[in-house]
């Protein structure tokens, strides 16, 4: 490897003379690298959607063309080319994508089709109003997104459906699980680094006396910091929690509470503290042990792909000393396995 200071040195201080030999082969280097790259293939919407059209046709799909296609296009290209294959072929992409794909690479192409925004509010709804209630999966994708990413999916959310988010909440959860969730989605917060060391140690210390120095939990102080609080101010509230108590806040959450309220506050604190690291241990537990769960799987995969997936696959690599790429590999196959290592990149 070059020492790039040394390089500096070289140019910029006049007593310091130019390594020639050293320019020569940073020179000859450069010129080994150009000749291995490959200028990329630019296509238009309207290639895409005739390319996505002959993959359609004949007996059966080509669904390596499907993959090597949508997944390589960003959210903005998705939607160029279902407005472009709606006017040259007078039908709906995602309606034709439903009738020639099946299983799971159906149902990740499908989930991948939408902008991150409408995805999120696709999932929260299938799962507070599906024929089966998934309030563990609605936990999950609404207590660790940020506050303007909430505050977009619920307004997608009335768009597309017609109804208030809060209005599914009330009717699919219950207790203080709901209270939670109601005031997370509802609660703007702050979203910079700043935080004030005061109100730090003064909320470590309400929770504190709110769970493990009382008999008994008062879940109402523990939804009212959780729900206001900046991720920033939340992990240093963790930090203080820990310093001062010789306890985790998480510790404290899971002997204090339990169930799907317990669930909630976690990945809330977990986001707040390394969202990366948060998503890298609920796709190894995805695939951990016999059999794969391919519905989270994908939607990890699917939803976090535009957003953090490379600092996903840095904490997945540093915690388990296995790249994300293999392991993903190892736990799928066929066109499936394709599109999400494509995803992966």
């Amino acid at each position: 490897m070059f020492n790039y200071v040394s390089i500096f040195l070289s140019f910029y201080c006049p007593e310091k003379p130019i390594n020639t030999s050293l320019l020569f082969q940073i020179q000859k280097r450069k010129k080994k690298m150009s000749s291995l790259i490959i200028p990329p293939i630019l296509t238009s919407p309207q290639d895409d959607a005739a390319q996505l059209h002959k993959a359609f046709k004949g007996f059966g799909c080509d669904n390596g063309a499907v993959v090597n296609i949508l997944a390589h296009r960003d959210a903005a290209q998705r939607s160029l080319i279902q407005r472009e294959y709606k006017a040259m072929y007078h039908k709906d992409l995602i309606k034709h994508l439903k009738s020639e794909l099946s299983g799971n690479l159906e149902k990740a192409i499908l989930l991948w089709m939408y902008d991150p925004g409408t995805r999120d509010a696709v999932i929260v709804k299938e799962a507070l109003s599906g024929d089966t209630i998934h309030l563990r999966r609605a936990t999950e994708v609404l207590c660790s997104r940020t506050s303007t990413q909430i505050q977009h999916v619920r307004q997608i959310y009335l768009s597309m459906f017609q109804s208030y988010i809060e209005h599914d909440i009330e009717k699919s959860a219950s207790g203080d699980h709901k209270k939670l969730l109601l005031a997370y989605v509802s609660k703007p917060r702050y979203e910079g680094p700043e935080i004030d060391r005061n109100i730090v140690e003064k909320d470590a210390k309400t929770l504190y006396k709110a769970g493990e120095k009382r008999w008994g939990t008062d879940e109402q102080k523990f939804i009212q910091i959780f729900s206001e609080s900046s991720r920033a101010h939340l992990a240093a509230v963790a930090y203080t929690y820990k310093q001062s108590y010789s306890n985790s806040l998480e510790k404290a959450i899971k002997s204090e509470t339990s169930g799907y309220f317990e669930y909630g506050l976690l990945t809330i604190v977990r986001c707040a503290e390394n969202p990366a690291l948060y998503f890298a241990k609920v796709l190894h537990k995805a695939m951990k042990g016999m059999g794969t769960d391919d519905s989270t799987l994908i939607r990890i995969i699917v939803t976090r792909t535009e957003i953090d997936m490379q600092y996903i696959k840095t904490e997945y690599q540093k915690k388990y000393k296995k790249t994300l790429h293999d392991a993903v590999h190892s736990e799928t196959s066929g066109s499936y396995r394709d599109f999400l290592l494509s995803l992966l990149g």
